[in-house]
């Protein structure tokens, strides 16, 4: 498929910003102030359970895909082993070969501890590389993709930590000069810990229950560049914590509730001061534009981490309007087929996405498949209107299923 640089360029600005809705009338109203980072494919929800449920799992069971949510989770999952598959068709309306792949796995050491690894592709399809005359210089496939490594140990009964490593390629130009500047692909180490607690089964509003709890902060790591000499930007470092309520009704129903709030842990853009002609003000010293209110984003990672509790040009109101909301339900019967529904909020100030969720899940002898499907509230969403799927492979189950058939 042929296409130019600039859809490219347009393309990594809709992944980057967000979605952040740009109409009038919300400008009217209120000032848009979206937080941006680098490789903001490390931020979508990779597979179709927690997509089902508006995005929402570091407090739910464990399973597969504990990597990307809460590496801490591990620790407490049932199965020895087990590998999961997901796929994710992005802008699926636009162009048809621009998608999200992921694969994770877990071997569990013993009762009390885990480790999991994980990769995910995310490929910009072909692209068609023009000049300014808009002559042809070269074909490319931009992609991006991520390697963790992590472990998970319990620390008595029902809490656990983890810990997981990552590498991060992003090759978004082939190395062609863009405007008359080289570029190169991008690189980033960043480190993901977490932590969980699960309690015994007790009564909660005169029903037998089970609360999890869990937090995590994922991608603290490098900074990010394309070019030798151009300012290095953040990865999306984020926080986040959240409770999953689980209500045994009898032997074969169950129903779950879960809350997930997360925040970008990355300096929030400040106001620049400008002239009556809407031209920025200048430093007379160092030729930097002058910050109006807010702090300078340009900051190591350690103190932009620190420093994106409080920088906020609008003060702390606009904290509060940082910190995304995401709610699912999930019920079970038998274990074995599962009804999903979910709800994401993000202030209309910081990207405005506004989505509902919904999937089924089927758990058969050695596998089980989920399915997610996304409605978007507020504008055309990349996921909107497309199915994705999950695949779960439970290595116990097969060979439970290997020695009934030999003994048979």
């Amino acid at each position: 498929m042929k296409r130019t640089l600039i859809v490219m360029i347009i393309s990594s600005a809709f992944l980057t910003n967000v979605n952040a809705q740009d109409d009038e009338i919300t400008r009217s109203a209120l000032q848009l102030n979206t937080i941006t980072t680098a490789v903001p494919f490390l931020s979508i929800a990779p597979d179709s359970r927690a997509g089902a449920l508006g995005d929402a799992g570091v407090a739910s069971s464990p399973d597969a895909n504990s990597m990307h949510w809460n590496i801490a989770k591990l620790a407490f999952i049932e199965k020895e082993s087990g590998i999961s598959i997901s796929y994710s068709p992005w802008l699926r309306a636009l162009v048809p070969d621009i998608s999200l792949s992921y694969v994770s796995a877990y071997k569990k050491l013993g009762d009390n501890s885990a480790i999991g690894g994980s990769l995910r592709y995310f490929s910009l399809g072909d692209i068609k590389f023009t000049n300014e005359d808009g002559l042809a210089i070269g074909d490319f496939n931009p992609a991006e993709f991520a390697f963790d490594v992590g472990y998970s140990q319990k620390f008595g009964r029902r809490f656990s930590g983890g810990i997981a490593v990552r590498y991060v390629r992003s090759n978004l130009t082939g190395g062609i000069s863009v405007q008359g500047q080289d570029t190169k692909a991008g690189n980033a180490f960043a480190a993901d810990v977490g932590v969980f607690y699960t309690t015994e089964e007790t009564e909660i509003f005169g029903q037998d229950a089970i609360l999890n709890l869990g937090m995590n902060i994922s991608n603290i790591g490098t900074k990010i560049s394309y070019t030798d000499d151009a300012i290095k930007d953040f990865i999306p470092i984020n926080l986040r914590f959240g409770q999953s309520l689980t209500f045994l009704m009898d032997d074969h129903n169950s129903i779950a509730i879960l809350t997930d709030v997360n925040k970008l842990l990355v300096p929030t853009p400040p106001v620049y001061a400008t002239d009556d002609s809407g031209n920025p003000i200048l430093d007379d010293i160092t030729g930097e534009p002058v910050i109006e209110s807010g702090k300078n984003p340009d900051v190591p990672i350690v103190t932009g981490i620190f420093q994106s509790f409080n920088d906020a040009p609008d003060g702390f109101s606009e904290e509060l309007r940082e910190f995304n909301i995401s709610a699912g339900l999930e019920y079970w019967y038998n274990k074995q087929f599962a009804i999903r529904a979910g709800y994401f909020n993000e202030h209309a100030t910081k990207g405005n996405r506004k989505y509902i969720t919904a999937g089924l899940g089927l758990k058969l002898s050695v596998f089980s498949i989920d399915f997610s499907y996304l409605v978007a509230l507020t504008q055309q969403n990349p996921l909107a209107n497309t199915v994705r799927f999950s695949l779960k492979f439970d290595f116990d189950d097969f060979k439970k299923q290997n020695q009934e058939s030999t003994s048979n």
